[in-house]
């Protein structure tokens, strides 16, 4: 699918990132990702945590076999795989797995054991930020699963902006959702959810650097637990 944008420098992008950004402020999911796949066509993908597939499940929608990208850090909980295969195998959607250059094993051989712990930033680089910079080198645009109410450092996600680092528009549809909003959708749609969501734990990332949430505690204290670390740098 060719599409207006193709011809389109960074400038120009941005531009139209932020000024749809405004335009969409108000607007449904289901809106924000119809002006995603109009304007960007294949040159569109969603990326998934495996947390849930409830974008993945909005966008494929709108455009039936959207690009869905699943990035394999080799520290998964095999939950989060067995979410992964499941959406894979029940939903309109093509999966990507993106996977590291370097295995565990190898990158425990270079940089030593558990650097996740020593390192944890570096470690988040090679396993994820680095894998998806590649991965997202074929598009123009991608959407996330960001929601304002998930912590503090996430509360002015715009519904689409301009991701400066990669050059590419990202569009977060569920911004503007609350956890009802997310559940209330899961329930009318039968999406599948990864199922550590019922055990306790309310965001889901590498099992290393992930617990449990406690009363009280926002959705993101589970990650990085006891460390000033709030993102794993894919999202600023």
């Amino acid at each position: 699918m060719t599409t207006a944008q193709d011809a389109c420098t960074d400038e120009e992008l941005k531009r139209l990132a932020e000024q749809a950004g405004r335009d969409l402020e108000d607007a449904p999911a289901l809106e924000i990702l119809q002006w995603a796949v109009d304007t960007f066509g294949r040159q569109f993908c969603v990326t998934s945590s495996m947390e849930d597939a409830v974008v993945a499940h909005l966008a494929s929608r709108v455009l039936k076999g959207v690009d869905v990208v699943f990035l394999d850090t080799g520290y998964h909980f095999p939950e989060t795989i067995g979410t992964r295969d499941a959406v894979e195998a029940v939903m309109d959607v093509n999966v990507i797995t993106l996977t590291p250059r370097q295995s565990v094993a190898e990158q425990d051989a270079e940089y030593g054991p558990r650097l996740h712990d020593r390192d944890p930033d570096l470690c988040c680089a090679l396993r994820k930020v680095r894998p998806l910079e590649e991965g997202l080198k074929g598009y123009r645009a991608w959407a996330t699963g960001l929601r304002r109410d998930e912590s503090p450092t996430r509360a002015n996600t715009p519904v689409v902006g301009w991701d400066e680092k990669r050059r590419k528009v990202k569009i977060s549809p569920i911004a503007r959702w609350t956890q009802d909003d997310v559940d209330a959708y899961v329930t009318e749609h039968g999406v599948l959810t990864n199922p550590l969501l019922t055990d306790g734990y309310a965001s889901v990332g590498c099992a290393p650097c992930t617990r449990r949430v406690l009363e009280g505690e926002d959705a993101r204290a589970g990650r990085w637990a006891g460390r000033a670390k709030t993102e794993c740098g894919l999202h600023g």
